[in-house]
């Protein structure tokens, strides 16, 4: 009987990592400190180091990231906000929150928002453009913020899926007014529970960020503004700080096995695989392959032990809350051919040797 492949398991770790976490929940409970804390200043302090931001605002969650983002630079009721039509639900959801107009945008052939539709969208409602850095990839940011600046129209990044992403040396999150992370357990550098962080250069409005998280405090009972409760948790903090020296090394594999499956796949004809992932601009979040026979690749695969998965089966404008009636033709295409196979540092070069042979005897 052959063993399941699982799309990502995070019981995986290696021991010697689970001895640090172990380790570092062990000397929090031991300060019995678990709601700020100097765990949670040494992460935003290395955060700040790895992308080379000089304000890093850490916060609860992603979500929690952009909608505080559009908080933050006053976006609400009469404006426009773009957003990719193809992304987690969250890039829109937060726009409905702040009480503003998610305008939907179609993608490109990565995914990516359509930078060449951007003058058919835009009005003089348009305040704030939010790309999506899908599944790790990231769009042309400077050829956004030049089109941004000349509209007086703000830039927040959803960098949730690309830590570790860099175009010409600058990082994924720093190139709009403020950059959004997430560091859901399943992300590239993922905490062992619910985390975030925002990214700006601009003092004033980290100062804003850091209110706005903690229930529009300035300093304790002195609330000032209208805030949420999105602090990190003290636990989350720490685990960052023991997995980010890890980083690097989880990188390097996931770009190796990548390049193993653009190796062994590239003589079907029949499937598309991604592009740009040995860029520095592409963190490798997901491998996500394309084909007209999504379907019936997903069965086989799954009557062969390897789990995969769907990132995302709807484009959000199609969905219920969210109702759209344009056509949104790449988005949709997309949505019903893509697949994600398994990519994560803890499979073995076995285990993807034998994805590749399966889907090479996959027939249609």
């Amino acid at each position: 009987m052959i063993s399941k492949i699982p799309f990502l398991n995070l019981a995986r770790f290696p021991e010697p990592v689970k001895e640090d976490l172990r380790s570092k929940f062990d000397q929090i409970l031991d300060k019995g400190i678990f709601s700020g804390s100097d765990e949670v200043l040494l992460l935003e302090k290395q955060l700040g180091e790895y992308l080379d931001s000089p304000h890093v605002v850490s916060c609860a969650n992603g979500t929690d990231a952009l909608e505080m983002a559009l908080r933050a630079l006053e976006i609400g009721i009469g404006d426009d906000v773009i957003v990719p039509a193809m992304s987690w639900v969250s890039t829109a959801e937060v726009v409905l929150l702040v009480g503003a107009k998610p305008i939907f945008i179609d993608t490109d052939d990565n995914g990516l928002l359509d930078l060449n539709l951007l003058d058919q969208v835009v009005t003089s409602k348009t305040k704030a453009i939010i790309p999506v850095h899908l599944y790790g990839k990231m769009v042309d940011m400077e050829t956004l913020m030049a089109w941004a600046r000349k509209r007086n129209c703000k830039v927040i990044e959803d960098a949730a899926q690309a830590f570790g992403a860099f175009q010409n040396k600058i990082s994924a999150g720093m190139y709009g007014d403020m950059g959004c992370f997430s560091f859901y357990p399943s992300k590239n550098l993922g905490a062992l529970g619910e985390a975030g962080a925002l990214v700006c250069k601009d003092k004033s409005i980290a100062e804003k960020l850091k209110m706005l998280r903690n229930h529009g405090q300035i300093q304790r009972d002195k609330h000032i503004i209208i805030g949420r409760n999105s602090r990190i948790d003290t636990l989350q903090a720490g685990f960052l700080n023991v997995l980010l020296p890890y980083f690097g090394a989880w990188q390097d594999r996931r770009k190796f096995i990548a390049q193993i499956y653009l190796d062994q796949l590239k003589a079907l004809d029949w499937l598309k695989l991604p592009l740009g992932l040995e860029s520095p601009s592409h963190n490798v979040h997901l491998f996500v392959i394309s084909t007209t026979f999504r379907d019936q690749l997903k069965q086989f695969l799954k009557e062969n032990e390897i789990e995969t998965a769907i990132h995302y089966p709807l484009p959000i404008p199609l969905m219920s809350p969210y109702k759209d009636p344009k056509e949104f033709p790449k988005s949709l295409k997309m949505s019903k051919e893509i697949l994600s196979l398994p990519l994560n540092p803890w499979l073995s070069d076995e285990e993807v040797y034998r994805i590749c042979d399966v889907l090479r005897r996959f027939k249609f």
